[in-house]
């Protein structure tokens, strides 16, 4: 039965070109904007985003699996090479800039990895390795990263030897001036005591030169008053010299060589003699019972010049002893008979 629709359009014809592997003529397709639909849904091709990112990202996968571990299963293997076109070759980053690969290969070694110039499997391997017969790269790459290991290690402990050692040093340093200043202050204080010896020597020589030249003014004696001492007895309000208590008649001995100055009567003091010796001190000798000398009389250490008495103001028999130096000054007879050498 026939129909009255009209028939179908032709297709878009298509320019001849040349017959393909199967013999039939094929026509290019020239596609128009209303020719085609625009694909919705899961089917939608994402835009190509260059040559070039596709380029880098394929570079560094290629030089990624040269320092990769599993490199290792490729030792059975024949050598694989890989070779790409120059213009992706031209694109490929640097393999020293990368982090973890340049580390480890030199950068004949890196290009040859990237250009395919030797074998995947023998890439990043050094002259010294491949000469030493080192074949497989990942296991290069693993003897490369235990020596690291190793040199990090072996620094690390070194470091701290050094440390160790540096510190015994400045410990045995310290010690020994620690030592060293203890040897020193036990030096010193042997020196400060031989020193001290030697003057204490020296000084009980001087006294018993003295001593020799000086005497105790009489014997048979108790020290009853003393320089400096306090009370009602005496006009001052404290004693002036030092009291002799003896005996009345105890002989009276002169102290050391001198000049008798004077010798008689002096009120309180009862008899009294004044002997200066040679420096200008002088010896005053009270309360005698009877004087043996007279004024510009020399005497010498030794001897008598009076006795004891109990003359003036006193209490009993004793010999009032009186230092005086050469300016008028009274001090302490004890302490000035000490100084010669005399043990009073």
């Amino acid at each position: 039965m026939a129909s009255n629709q009209p028939a179908p359009e032709a297709p878009a014809p298509f320019r001849t070109g040349g017959p393909g592997e199967d013999g039939r003529t094929w026509e290019e397709w020239n596609p128009t904007e209303d020719s085609l639909r625009p694909v919705r849904g899961r089917h939608r091709v994402a835009k190509q985003r260059g040559f070039a990112r596709s380029s880098t990202v394929l570079g560094v996968g290629v030089i990624a699996a040269v320092g990769a571990g599993g490199m290792a299963s490729a030792q059975s293997k024949p050598p694989v090479s890989i070779s790409l076109p120059d213009s992706i070759a031209d694109n490929l980053p640097d393999a020293k800039s990368l982090p973890g690969v340049g580390a480890f290969m030199s950068a004949d070694q890196a290009k040859d990895a990237v250009t395919g110039a030797s074998p995947l499997t023998t890439a990043g391997i050094t002259a010294a390795e491949a000469e030493s017969g080192t074949t497989d790269a990942g296991e290069a790459l693993r003897a490369r990263i235990l020596q690291q290991a190793e040199q990090q290690q072996a620094g690390a402990e070194a470091e701290v030897r050094a440390a160790e050692e540096k510190a015994a040093a400045e410990e045995a340093a310290a010690q020994a001036a620690k030592q060293q200043s203890a040897a020193e202050a036990k030096a010193a204080a042997k020196k400060k005591a031989a020193e001290e010896a030697a003057e204490k020597k020296a000084e009980a020589e001087r006294l018993a030169k003295l001593a020799a030249s000086y005497a105790i003014p009489t014997s048979s004696y108790t020290i009853t008053s003393t320089f400096g001492q306090s009370g009602s007895m005496w006009s001052s309000g404290h004693h002036t010299g030092l009291d002799f208590a003896a005996p009345t008649g105890t002989p009276v001995k002169a102290v050391h060589s001198g000049t008798v100055k004077s010798a008689g009567w002096s009120g309180s003091y009862g008899y009294r003699t004044v002997l200066e010796l040679d420096d200008g001190t002088e010896v005053w000798y009270c309360h005698q019972s009877s004087m043996d000398v007279t004024a510009g009389q020399k005497v010498s250490t030794g001897d008598t010049i009076g006795r004891v008495g109990a003359t003036g103001n006193v209490t009993g028999p004793h010999l009032h002893l009186e230092i005086h130096t050469a300016d008028g000054s009274g001090i302490d007879p004890m302490g000035w008979l000490r100084g010669k050498g005399l043990s009073v």
